[in-house]
């Protein structure tokens, strides 16, 4: 028993990895050569089952194959992958021999001779992938790597070569890490363990954000895509590489202009919140003083002083009006329309409106009709943004109706629905096929506007569009050319 052991111990100075085994897989003996091939000291790996050291999970049914093999036929080989202490994978040709132990054979081991052939394998693979493949590798414009389970690159094609500054044939038998900025490569070999035990199709960039290394030390950004291949049950996986330096600093010249943007737009905020108090004080001055004068209250005053007044007021006015659809516009756009929801009585409002546009409509020889309910209806929203809406919208009206009527109706929608609408209806020109995809856009005026050259921003019906989504509603437009437009804002009653 004494020489049997010191004969085996004698075997164990080997420079390969020796291991010997009992019947149920667990470690006997662990060398030197294997503690230096896969990371485990002596003491952490006697008595443990080898399954749980260098096996990887989808081989077990392999591993127990091969060491019955071994027990059955005193003597077997054959070539695997193993895992290191560390998660990396080394190829080994493992030749398994079975050592009698006592008397008859009984309590009979296993020795593993596990030889590093990874290199050997290396070579061998690249030589078989170049004659299959080198020719279509060369033919695809991104840069391509084939790399096996131990991380070694098989392959390059020209393009890869090219983008990393390698001569033709160098990367050939290097880790893939070299390619990898130092930050990324401990955690990259886990990330490229995990891959080949679930391979997967991985599509290019698939969100990831990811550098290159040349190899005069220079970083650049990249997009990778990943496959799986087999080669002579060998796995594998391609990884297509695509610099995005150029697109990367379009993307970040784009976002300083937006930054760009942001800043004047918050600028150009900031001047109309400014100028809203500088241009509006002067001008209801202006309003103002020209009503007192026209009241006649400072003194009398003749037929061209009246007309002329009159003028001034009513330019005035339409200067005022401008400025406000301006600032209304600024602020929708940059999202600062606050909305004071109240309990708000539409009958009354839609009296006050009538009341507002009634002279205009009569000065025009327009009847303004008004249909409403004959009981209070209540509806909870901001005052001021419907009231803006209804104005809008029945001042157009007025504007463009030369001849007939405009009418403004309240209805409470049938139903489960919970809806109130308010509805203008006039008998003006109404509006063109073609202009009605537009009409609800900025700075937009219709045929009719252009024909009877009506002074205006083109805003009104913008504002109200975007006032009514605001106010959680819905306003449409329906019109038949020659016989009037109708347009009806529907907003939930809450």
């Amino acid at each position: 028993m004494m020489a049997a052991e010191t004969a085996e111990d004698g075997v164990l100075e080997s420079p390969d990895a020796l291991i010997v085994l009992d019947r149920q897989g667990r470690v006997l003996r662990w060398s030197p050569g294997a503690e230096r091939m896969f990371g485990y000291p002596r003491d952490e790996a006697l008595g443990t089952p080898l399954t749980a050291l260098t096996v990887l999970p989808e081989r077990l049914a392999e591993q127990e194959r091969f060491l019955e093999e071994s027990l059955r036929d005193e003597r077997a080989t054959f070539e695997t992958l193993r895992r290191r202490r560390d998660g990396t994978l080394v190829y080994v040709d493992i030749t398994g021999q079975k050592l009698p132990v006592g008397q008859g054979g009984a309590g009979a081991a296993v020795l593993f001779a596990e030889k590093d052939v990874t290199s050997l394998k290396v070579a061998r693979d690249s030589v078989t992938l170049e004659a299959r493949f080198r020719e279509l590798l060369e033919s695809t414009p991104d840069g391509i790597v084939i790399v096996n389970p131990t991380g070694h690159i098989l392959i390059a094609n020209t393009q890869a070569e090219t983008l990393f500054g390698y001569a033709s044939g160098e990367l050939r038998a290097r880790q893939i890490e070299v390619l990898l900025p130092e930050r990324y490569r401990g955690a990259h070999k886990g990330h490229r363990s995990n891959y080949f035990a679930l391979p997967r199709t991985r599509a290019m960039g698939a969100g990831l954000e990811l550098f290159g290394l040349r190899k005069d030390g220079t970083e650049f950004p990249v997009e990778i895509s990943l496959s799986p291949l087999r080669s002579n049950e060998t796995p594998l996986v391609m990884s297509a590489i695509r610099d995005v330096s150029e697109r990367k600093r379009f993307e970040q010249a784009l976002r300083d202009k937006n930054v760009e943007l942001e800043r004047a737009n918050q600028a150009k905020d900031h001047f109309l919140a400014s100028m809203s108090h500088e241009l509006r004080t002067p001008l209801n001055a202006v309003i103002g003083f020209t009503g007192t004068l026209l009241m006649k209250l400072p003194g009398e005053l003749n037929a061209e002083q009246t007309r002329q007044l009159e003028i001034v007021r009513s330019n005035a006015r339409h200067l005022l009006a401008l400025i406000n659809d301006l600032l209304n516009l600024a602020k929708i756009q940059a999202g600062k329309i606050e909305l004071k929801p109240e309990a708000v009585e539409c009958c009354s409002l839609a009296c006050e409106i009538a009341a507002t546009l009634q002279p205009a409509a009569e000065a025009k020889g327009l009847a303004f009709e008004l249909d409403i309910p004959g009981q209070s209806v209540v509806l909870h929203t901001d005052r001021r943004a419907l009231s803006q809406i209804l104005i809008n919208l029945a001042g157009n009206a007025v504007k463009f109706t030369e001849r007939g009527r405009v009418r403004l109706e309240l209805a409470r929608q049938g139903g489960e629905t919970g809806q109130l609408s308010f509805t203008v209806i006039d008998s003006g020109p109404g509006i063109s096929e073609e202009e009605r995809p537009v009409l609800f856009e900025a700075f937009v005026q219709g045929r009719a506007a252009q024909r009877e050259a009506v002074q205006g921003t083109g805003l009104g019906l913008y504002l109200s569009h975007k006032l009514a989504e605001l106010l959680g509603g819905e306003l449409c437009c329906h019109s038949v050319p020659g016989e009037g437009s109708t347009f009806v804002l529907t907003l939930p009653e809450r």
